[in-house]
């Protein structure tokens, strides 16, 4: 479904992602960690077409970015990690928008739309301009605006940040019920909770290179880690974890 082909990005002489390829498979929601400047938000907006990489490719479902952008990013839903909304609009006309953006005609999107707002408790918020929303309520509204035509890859970039607690419970149980339903999911995100939750494989990124890869069950039964979890493995792994921690 994903395919990751020795991709590279520099900017000058900085090596942001360094020659890294893997696979996710359809209907996987994978877990893409690592400490900050690690180069996962490079990866992520070179895989949505936003960033040009420096050598290597992406596939979507086998459509290269560099080759076939255009019906690549037809397939594929983005949620930065910094969304940018038109303020002057209404959450309805943005999501009328985005969806004549892939082609959609209004009447084709006004019975998803009123579901999705509904489902972030956005619906009485429909008419009323982008700028008026908190920054929780942009977030619901931008991950509304990735799924709003379906697609078959979903790329998301810390997705939980301000959002309350029922908002997060919202967005795990949508994960998991579009990946149910065959949707592959890409999931960079600072909290290992959520990854440890819903996420089937994880890779850690540092330098811009991987580090590990493997299944939760199978990093679940590394010795000595299985107690303490996903934080503290993956602190090992990264070499932030002080001295006292260890013992």
């Amino acid at each position: 479904m994903i395919q990751i082909k020795n991709l590279t990005k520099k900017f000058g002489t900085l090596t942001a992602v360094n020659d890294l390829s893997l696979e996710v498979s359809p209907g996987e929601i994978f877990g893409f960690l690592g400490p900050n400047g690690a180069g996962k938000t490079t990866t992520l907006k070179i895989m949505a077409g936003v960033l040009v990489p420096t050598g290597g490719d992406v596939e979507i479902l086998s459509f290269s970015l560099l080759r076939e952008p255009s019906q690549a990013k037809a397939l594929t839903g983005y949620i930065p990690d910094r969304p940018f909304l038109y303020d002057k609009l209404s959450g309805l006309e943005f999501l009328h928008f985005i969806g004549g953006l892939y082609g959609l005609l209004p009447n084709e999107t006004d019975r998803e739309i009123e579901e999705r707002l509904n489902l972030f408790d956005l619906w009485d918020w429909r008419n009323e301009l982008i700028e008026s929303y908190s920054h929780g309520m942009k977030q619901r509204l931008i991950i509304c605006s990735a799924l709003i035509h379906h697609p078959r890859v979903l790329i998301v970039d810390e997705p939980m940040v301000g959002l309350d607690p029922k908002g997060v419970r919202i967005v795990k149980r949508l994960f998991q019920k579009e990946s149910a339903q065959g949707t592959t999911i890409f999931l960079s995100t600072h909290t290992l909770s959520t990854a440890q939750e819903i996420c089937g494989r994880i890779g850690i990124i540092q330098k811009g290179s991987l580090i590990a890869l493997g299944s939760m069950e199978a990093f679940s039964k590394e010795a000595d880690w299985k107690a303490k979890g996903l934080e503290a493995l993956f602190l090992k792994l990264t070499g932030d974890m002080e001295e006292e921690f260890l013992d």
